[in-house]
């Protein structure tokens, strides 16, 4: 977790306060250019830098890891789609003017809208459970004027305290309430539930103290939290995407099946598997750069060092 700036050293503070004044400066510049262009310049940077910043690599060994059968011309494809479509997401995010008016109308598809709907209209609470895919956030916008009901998101607070007030401030002008991860987020965040709220919440990242569940079928660390949450609450749990679609710009809203209430790992094991298949269908669209099966190499590392 991000710490308090009062237990940073002067010199670390220091480092902030410059890489902090360098990103507003780049963003307040990007954000001079009309907002298509913006959208798709950011993505061309973060492509163009990916290779020489490691990106390229690790979404390479991931690749190698989980689909050593793609052709070079796939992995090549996915190692550029990848990085653009992260750029275009930051710049979504602290484009939120723009973005939330945009995303506002996207297309909203898929067998979960009915569930959606019914427990809206009946006022029982709703997890839409997302990933690092498109830009969850469209899905957030896009719910948010379907349903008239606020929306409420989980957010990690940045490492840079001089860099997050411009984060937070670009979330909440998606919408609010918002969680920030940790003991009273957490806290407000159930109490939201127990109110009958919606809230989304993104779940493909690695987890320490998760359960040991698995991810294109290689161990993967993995919270059940929220599975836990959905049986406590007795909340519609959604998978929910936002593809993102050929112009780069808009998306496509989909909202699968709930997940079946059982226990939470095997809920869990559900949301895990339903996101795959919907990566599988757009491999660019998944932020294949994070540490997502870091168990795995671990194994890897051991199996390796026994005579």
């Amino acid at each position: 977790m991000p710490v308090e700036k009062s237990e940073l050293s002067r010199s670390k503070l220091r480092t902030y306060y410059i890489t902090g004044l360098f990103l507003k400066g780049v963003i307040r510049a990007m954000r001079l250019l009309p907002y298509e262009r913006r959208i798709g310049t950011m993505g061309a940077i973060v492509r163009a830098v990916a290779p020489f910043i490691g990106y390229s690599k690790r979404v390479r060994d991931n690749l190698k890891l989980t689909c050593p059968d793609l052709p070079e011309a796939e992995v090549k494809r996915i190692c550029r789609a990848v990085p653009d479509n992260a750029g275009r997401a930051i710049m979504e995010h602290f484009s939120p003017e723009g973005f939330s008016e945009r995303q506002s109308k996207a297309k909203i598809s898929g067998p979960g809208i009915a569930a959606f709907d019914a427990a809206v209209a009946e006022g029982r609470p709703v997890m839409m459970i997302t990933a690092h895919f498109g830009h969850y956030l469209a899905a957030r916008i896009a719910l948010q004027a379907r349903s008239g009901k606020p929306i409420g998101c989980l957010y990690r607070r940045m490492a840079n305290p001089y860099f997050n007030d411009m984060y937070v401030d670009a979330f909440y002008k998606t919408g609010s309430p918002m969680f920030e991860q940790g003991r009273r987020g957490m806290v407000e965040m159930v109490r939201s539930l127990k109110q009958g709220g919606i809230i989304a919440i993104v779940s493909d990242l690695h987890v320490y103290g998760g359960e040991m569940l698995t991810f294109f079928g290689k161990p993967a660390m993995t919270s059940v939290l929220n599975a836990e949450l959905a049986i406590k609450n007795k909340a519609v749990l959604i998978p929910c995407y936002a593809v993102r679609q050929p112009n780069g710009l808009d998306f496509e809203i989909i909202l699968h099946d709930p997940v079946p209430h059982t226990d939470a790992k095997t809920m869990t094991q559900f949301t895990n598997d339903d996101l795959e298949g919907i990566v599988r269908q757009h491999m660019g669209q998944w932020f294949w750069i994070h540490r997502r099966w870091k168990a795995w190499t671990r194994m890897q590392a051991r199996s390796e060092d026994t005579p």
